[in-house]
């Protein structure tokens, strides 16, 4: 039981942080937190995603352009140019290191004030950080694993981010329902979103990119948008208005 209750917490945290942090705020920025707000959220970030960790600063970079290029040759990971979902990965994490390395060169609009720390990624995304987080893993199962099977859960813990980008960018590019139609792919992989906190809304979130609410329809409830809504209203972050939002790229 505790195993599981270890694998969900990874989950979801996980996938907050990158929705929250890496979606919402690095790259379209629909809210503003302060400085050490948002370095106590790098470390947060850090800590849930573990040894798959992901940069601000990549992944920021990255999501501006795949909305600027959807479903075309230029998109980091669009099942429209890739023959399958290992070849797409494989491409969009060439790409991601090639952004956090500076070995290519990238358009400023699509690096406009998205947030960098530089020492902090350097040894979070390290191997030595990795191999570490992998380690503790490993001993967590030892200790408190009660059947063979739970160890078939552990690879799941390693590769998390991964496994969400696969979720979102392969199948939700494939698979679900559209409330608008577009010159892309993008699908709502859920009515309701109960396994990416309203991330699966992908469709919805390609025509309206600057909302912090991936939710249209009454049932499309965005979990991550709900916990922002709370804190803005606690004042550890806040919300920008509709018009300065809707100048951010999309």
């Amino acid at each position: 039981m505790l195993i599981l209750i270890f694998v969900l917490l990874l989950w979801y945290g996980g996938l907050f942080f990158q929705s929250f942090f890496l979606h919402r705020y690095a790259a379209h920025q629909v809210f503003t937190m302060s400085k050490m707000m948002e370095r106590i959220t790098f470390v947060l970030t850090w800590i849930f995603q573990g040894p798959s960790y992901l940069s601000a600063y990549g992944y920021g970079i990255m999501h501006r352009m795949h909305h600027a290029y959807t479903d075309t040759e230029q998109d980091p990971h669009s099942p429209s140019h890739d023959p399958n979902l290992f070849a797409m990965m494989w491409k969009t994490k060439t790409i991601y290191q090639d952004i956090n390395t500076q070995r290519i060169a990238v358009d400023a609009r699509f690096t406009k004030n998205v947030p960098q720390w530089k020492g902090f990624d350097l040894f979070a995304g390290s191997r030595l950080s990795r191999l570490l987080w992998i380690t503790a893993y490993i001993f967590f199962f030892a200790f408190f694993a009660t059947a063979w099977w739970q160890w078939l859960l552990l690879p799941l813990t390693f590769l998390m981010a991964p496994i969400h980008g696969v979720i979102i960018n392969w199948f939700g590019h494939i698979y679900g329902y559209v409330n608008f139609t577009m010159k892309n792919t993008s699908k709502n992989l859920f009515r309701f979103d109960f396994l990416m906190m309203g991330e699966g809304y992908h469709n919805n979130h390609h025509k309206h990119a600057s909302n912090p609410n991936f939710g249209v329809k009454w049932y499309e409830i965005d979990v991550t948008y709900l916990i922002i809504r709370v804190l803005d209203t606690l004042g550890l972050i806040h919300l920008k208005p509709m018009k300065v939002r809707s100048k951010m790229i999309s």
